[in-house]
């Protein structure tokens, strides 16, 4: 299991543009797998190394990086989002097509990047540490999008390996999400972020 990528993992510009297509097409097939709705208007994104891939080498492609320093900036942005073994990292969106509408529900959705949880079986919810790398909301709102990175302890680890069920919900005021199971294909790809976890 990949958790940081290196230079060595990245196609040049020439390559990608060359491997762009059938990239693209599988790793769309793969965030199938990786996203969780939540009602209506949100949603869960779970990152690992192939979607950070693509998204290092799309911004690549889009600023026509080459240089050492600058993919290497990249990759340093970017690698602290694939999940390491004992934790799931995901970008949480909430979706209003209305502008109107989503200005309205940010302000009222004030910290709900904290009260996101999954649940492993019947174990404690898991609430994020959201934000690390900076201050999404203000006085006045949310932000639409946040990153959000879910800890698991080694029980927790284990039983999600055992076949124990995965739920994701949402207990903000505004918007209360009393989540359900997420479905088998999406279970065994978060399974699948913790395989090379250890009880320790």
């Amino acid at each position: 299991m990949t958790t940081h990528l290196t230079r060595d993992d990245l196609w040049s510009l020439e390559q990608y543009s060359e491997e762009r297509p059938a990239f693209r097409a599988r790793v769309m097939a793969h965030k199938k797998t990786r996203q969780v709705a939540l009602g209506e208007h949100a949603r869960l994104y779970f990152e690992d190394a192939l979607t950070i891939k693509y998204q290092i080498q799309e911004m690549l492609r889009i600023e026509k990086v080459f240089e050492a320093e600058g993919i290497l900036e990249e990759l340093e942005a970017y690698n602290p989002l694939i999940p390491d073994g004992h934790n799931w990292k995901a970008t949480f969106m909430i979706e209003y097509e209305d502008p109107a509408e989503r200005a309205l529900r940010l302000g009222e959705m004030i910290g709900i990047e904290d009260k996101i949880w999954l649940q492993v079986g019947n174990g404690e919810r898991i609430y994020p540490i959201a934000d690390e790398d900076l201050e999404r909301d203000n006085a006045d709102k949310t932000s639409s999008v946040h990153f959000l990175r879910f800890e698991l302890t080694p029980a927790m680890i284990a039983a999600a390996q055992s076949g124990e069920p995965i739920s994701a919900g949402i207990d903000h005021p505004a918007y209360p999400i009393e989540g359900g199971p997420v479905d088998d294909a999406v279970r065994a790809s978060l399974v699948n972020d913790l395989a090379s976890a250890q009880v320790h």
